[in-house]
C-alpha cells in the first residue's frame, strides 16, 4: 500500500505541517503514525482534499500562487508558472503526485511554489518558480509520461 507523509500533504495542499495538524486534532483529517512519523493513504487524502471545510482552503492556496506569479512586479530572474490540467485515473494521478514531489525536493530553488488537488478523474497541477526549474521539471515529466 502506497503512503503520503504529511510533507508530501503539505507539499501539495499548500498548508503548513502545522495547520495539518490541527486538520488532524479537528478530525478533518485521517492518517497513521507509525514510528514517529504520519501517513495517509490515497483514500484519506482524497477524502481530506474534498472535505466541505477544507476545499476552499486549497482553492485559495492554488489560487495564490498564481496570484503570486501575476502579481510579482520586480522580478530578478524570468518566471515561470504552468498550470496543468489533467484527465486521469487514481493510479496516474498517485504517480504524478510522488513525480512532483520528488522533482521539487531535488530542486535548488527555494521559491519552488507546487499545489496539487485530484477529484474524481481531474487532477490539477500549479507550478511555479524559476524559469530553470521549472523547465527542468515538466521535461522531466514529459519524458516520463
Amino acid at each position: 500500500m502506497a503512503w503520503y507523509t504529511m510533507n508530501n500533504i503539505a507539499m501539495m495542499t499548500g498548508f503548513t505541517t502545522r495547520t495539518l495538524r490541527n486538520y488532524l486534532r479537528q478530525g478533518l483529517l485521517q492518517g497513521e503514525k507509525v514510528d514517529g512519523v504520519w501517513r495517509f493513504t490515497e483514500e484519506e487524502y482524497e477524502a481530506f482534499l474534498t472535505h466541505p471545510a477544507v476545499k476552499p482552503g486549497i482553492r485559495a492556496k492554488q489560487n495564490a500562487i498564481v496570484n503570486d506569479f501575476l502579481l510579482l512586479n520586480a522580478k530578478k530572474e524570468n518566471r515561470t508558472c504552468v498550470i496543468l490540467d489533467i484527465c486521469t485515473e487514481r493510479e496516474d494521478a498517485k504517480r504524478a503526485a510522488e513525480f512532483f514531489c520528488e522533482r521539487i525536493k531535488e530542486q535548488e530553488d527555494e521559491e519552488l511554489q507546487f499545489g496539487m488537488e485530484w477529484h474524481k478523474k481531474n487532477m490539477r497541477i500549479i507550478l511555479s518558480g524559476s524559469e530553470p526549474a521549472v523547465k527542468e521539471i515538466m521535461k522531466c515529466y514529459y519524458a516520463e509520461n
